[in-house]
């Protein structure tokens, strides 16, 4: 594959310098580059919008497309190594070997993977590893930092060693604020002396197998699913018409609070149990009962309040 040669990379998304990112995953950063690729666009200057493109999870192809309608411009490529779907064999190696012979910097966003797929990321897991990464979430054990971690070659830019446009800025505005590295470093060395990674993943395929039994029981296998790897699940639903359906997931986070339940996601944690879990799964058992119900007789008689909607949108 191509090796990185850091005097070709561009590290700056200036005038006629673009970033790649992977669309089909739902947030990259609050800054503009990507709020402006987003339904909340507004206030974002076009020029800023214009600076940022989009290629689809796993379709190298795309990736070239974009790559020769705009040669020599695109400074980096940036998405999760892995979300819901696999990456296909090769994609993420032949992702960077393509990157590099570009010019162009390959950025990982590890902040759900990292800590959580494996104390290396999802880079570790698939034998990848990037120019850049980005960290953070269970990283401080819920307190707020993060990290940027990448070659030397690339990170020595953000010093004053060497004769190239400076990059990285480090602001001193929370400088004094230490809890959230001391956090960080405590968690990094429980961490290193308990198994937290392998109790996320047991942990999550008891909650795999668990509701998989209770999507059975309901017969709701077309209608309502998990995703993701066993540490960090996701439930979709979907309506009688079996289309992705916000109101649905606003009745079965309603029925899973009913039951003490609260849970965006079934994204599992150390300090679950196997009793938690055991419990996690009776209450999904008393929530499919009632996605059954409205499905034959309506989701709206069923709902308390109003039905939660995307993010990303563009009015409230």
């Amino acid at each position: 594959g191509h090796v990185l040669d850091v005097r070709e990379v561009r590290l700056s998304a200036g005038a006629g310098f673009v970033v790649a990112i992977c669309g089909d995953q739902p947030f990259f950063s609050t800054s503009d580059w990507f709020i402006g690729s987003t339904p909340m666009k507004a206030g974002i200057p076009s020029g800023v919008r214009e600076q940022t493109l989009k290629f689809p999870y796993n379709d190298l192809a795309a990736v070239q497309e974009l790559f020769d309608r705009h040669p020599r411009q695109i400074a980096c490529v940036v998405l999760e190594a892995e979300r819901i779907d696999a990456p296909r064999p090769s994609f993420l190696r032949s992702l960077r070997d393509l990157c590099h012979g570009q010019g162009a910097l390959l950025v990982f966003d590890e902040m759900i993977t990292g800590f959580r797929w494996h104390l290396g990321g999802a880079q570790a897991v698939h034998g990848v590893t990037p120019d850049l990464s980005a960290f953070g979430k269970a990283m401080a054990n819920g307190f707020s930092v993060s990290a940027l971690a990448g070659s030397r070659e690339v990170m020595r830019l953000g010093g004053s060693a060497h004769d190239r446009d400076r990059v990285f800025l480090l602001s001193s505005t929370h400088g004094a604020e230490g809890h959230g590295l001391a956090a960080a470093i405590a968690t990094m060395r429980f961490y290193e002396s308990h198994p937290v990674v392998e109790t996320l993943h047991t942990r999550g395929r008891r909650l795999r197998e668990g509701f998989d039994r209770a999507v059975a029981d309901h017969g709701l296998r077309e209608h309502v699913e998990l995703a993701g790897r066993d540490c960090s699940l996701l439930f979709v639903t979907r309506d009688a018409d079996r289309r992705p359906s916000q109101a649905f997931r606003t009745l079965f986070l309603q029925q899973l609070i009913r039951r003490g339940v609260i849970a965006p996601s079934f994204v599992v944690s150390y300090s679950h149990t196997e009793a938690d879990i055991d419990a996690t799964v009776e209450a999904a058992h008393g929530a499919l009962a009632a996605y059954r119900r409205a499905l034959e007789d309506g989701v709206e008689r069923h709902l308390d309040g109003r039905s939660v909607r995307p993010v990303f949108r563009r009015y409230a």
